[in-house]
């Protein structure tokens, strides 16, 4: 099993919507808008790196208002 976390930099006034649409994400337990250099945190859980990525690529920078991400993969 894979944990990361994934940062996310969106368009501040659509936020909450931006964060629904995340938590919809297959492989996304949770999701938080965070106050800080980015928005939303969200917690990913999957099977491999791999997974990570596609969620990252085909799923959240694929949502409108969404400006950018930065994904970090938990090593314990």
């Amino acid at each position: 099993m894979v944990i990361a976390y994934v940062l996310i930099k969106a368009n501040v006034p659509t936020v909450d919507q931006i964060r629904d649409t995340i938590t919809e994400l297959d492989g996304v337990e949770e999701a938080h808008i965070v106050a800080g250099d980015v928005d939303i945190i969200a917690k990913v859980v999957v099977e491999t790196p791999a997974a990570v990525r596609e969620i990252v690529t085909s799923g959240v920078l694929t949502i409108d208002g969404v400006e950018n991400t930065y994904s970090y993969i938990a090593m314990e």
